[in-house]
């Protein structure tokens, strides 16, 4: 029999495991909160990317390039994932 868990609005949080990664239960399906965190993260992410579409000019070393910010930005967020996805499996490998 499963044990109660403390009622948060229509989530519950799972007592169940003394060990493990915290969830909550949102209607019927266990849902970690690290991916809710990183829903919510990726959803900010793609508003303000939205949000700036205005044309800008990027020095390089050599040229001048002028791409609209919504590239500039979704450009620098997908290598920073990169990066960090390379950190951690380097991280896990150790």
């Amino acid at each position: 029999m499963r044990a109660p868990g403390q009622i948060i609005g229509r989530m519950v949080r799972n007592t169940e495991h003394a060990y493990g990664p915290p969830t909550v239960t949102v209607k019927g399906r266990n849902v970690r909160l690290r991916t809710i965190g990183f829903l919510l993260l990726a959803g900010l992410a793609v508003w303000f990317i939205a949000a700036n579409t205005e044309s800008v000019s990027i020095r390089l070393w050599v040229s001048t390039v002028t791409l609209p910010l919504w590239c500039v930005l979704t450009v620098t967020l997908l290598v920073g994932m990169l990066l960090g996805r390379l950190v951690a499996r380097r991280r896990n490998r150790r």
